[in-house]
């Protein structure tokens, strides 16, 4: 583009210009060109610079071994030296393709070569050998994509809709008339239909075509619970053969003979209010004006005592019995203890059917001792040895009442 500039620059710049007005193209005046100047000299070469260092090798892991090592156990083997490997690490364990096993890593020494690994969590093959090829196990690859989703069945065809009840309509004939199963009311009476009718027909006077229908009411609500019966008692022992006969002695001896249960309570098994009943029954002979005296025992504590009971008259082959009830009133060691019992011994006098007999009863607080083992026994004894004295039980019952 060519450039000008405007009128009157050059009478304020050159007075010898003066006398031109107007815009001058600039390019219209062209210099003369100028002589070439000399070369300048070249500059010097710059220096080569150094070469890099080399970079760190990668982390090794191939190598092998000639340790002798038998597959499928853990051990030690001698490998390369300055390896990276590190506990925990899986590696794989491998004379060929064919026996081969993968351990996890217990230690390795980068300077001597030792490596411990531990028993293997897989292993192919068997047998010993000396010549290893041993490297890092693969790592496991990724999970699969999820397999498509399999078609979903067709659903099943619905059931036919049953058939329903019909209660009783004159105006139903013809085609509809009722079916085996139907049930009617009619006139406040229920019917089945048990053959196919499609006359209009009263039921009352079907016949063979209808049955009374009887219908279930809802089940009632419970009845009220009954009262519980009594509490039995429970048995202790009890006497099944009869008991050795005391005779001719003036020995305490015992009224008890063999039989089921139990006559000891172990200590610190009773409690406060435990009550017991014994019943005795058996047979008996005694001179006359003969004295006789009985004894309850729990081991060597004295429960019960009759001291010395005179006869009377003559007995013979006369029927007694006896009943004791006792009562742990305290427990504890003696003199801390209590228990109170209560006897009553009769006999019924074969020559007049006459009763006769005493009674007797006891506080124990002084001897009796429930921190110990207890074992129940019921005693005999004659005031003179005499083979007209004799005396057994055939029936002994123990039971706890309460």
């Amino acid at each position: 583009m060519p450039t000008f500039i405007k009128a009157g620059f050059w009478e304020q710049t050159c007075k010898n210009c003066k006398g031109y007005n107007g815009w001058l193209n600039l390019d219209q005046f062209v210099g003369q060109s100028g002589t070439n100047g000399t070369s300048g000299s070249s500059g010097s070469s710059g220096t080569s610079g150094t070469s890099g260092t080399n970079g760190e090798a990668g982390d090794r892991y191939q190598t092998t071994s000639s340790s002798l090592f038998t597959l499928g156990t853990g051990g030690t083997i001698t490998v390369g030296l300055g390896l990276a490997y590190t506990t925990a690490q899986d590696i794989l364990i491998a004379y060929d393709i064919n026996n081969h096993q993968v351990s996890m890593i217990i230690s390795y020494n980068p300077a001597t070569g030792v490596l411990v690994f531990d028993d293997p969590s897989g292993v192919e093959g068997s047998g010993t050998y000396s010549s290893w090829g041993v490297n890092l196990d693969g790592a496991a690859g990724g999970n699969g994509t999820n397999g498509t989703s399999g078609t979903s069945g067709t659903s099943g065809t619905s059931g036919a809709q049953g058939l329903s009840g019909f209660e009783w309509d004159p105006t139903r004939t013809g085609s509809n008339g009722y079916l085996v199963g139907d049930i009617v009311n009619y006139l406040g009476n229920y019917y089945i239909c048990i053959a196919n009718n499609d006359a209009l027909i009263p039921p009352s006077s079907l016949g063979v075509y209808w049955n009374p229908y009887s219908f279930v009411g809802p089940e009632g609500p419970e009845g009220p619970q009954g009262d519980p019966g009594p509490v039995g008692i429970p048995g202790l022992y009890v006497q099944t053969t009869n008991s050795a006969i005391v005779t001719n002695t003036t020995t305490e001896s015992t009224l008890i003979g063999t039989g089921v249960g139990t006559l000891s309570v172990p200590a610190n098994t009773f409690t406060v209010g435990n009550s017991f009943r014994a019943v005795f029954g058996g047979v008996m002979n005694a001179n006359n004006n003969e004295t006789v005296r009985i004894r309850l025992r729990a081991g060597s504590a004295i429960l019960l005592d009759s001291g010395i009971q005179n006869l009377g008259s003559a007995i013979v082959d006369d029927v007694w019995s006896l009943n004791v009830d006792f009562t742990i009133r305290q427990i504890g060691a003696t003199t801390v203890a209590s228990i109170v019992s209560l006897g009553s011994f009769h006999y019924t006098k074969t020559n007049n059917a006459s009763i006769q007999g005493f009674g007797f009863n006891v506080v124990n607080s002084t001897t009796f001792n429930t921190t110990i083992s207890n074992t129940l026994n019921v005693t005999v004894e004659w005031g003179s040895a005499s083979t007209g004295n004799n005396i057994y039980s055939d029936i002994f019952v123990l039971n706890k009442i309460y």
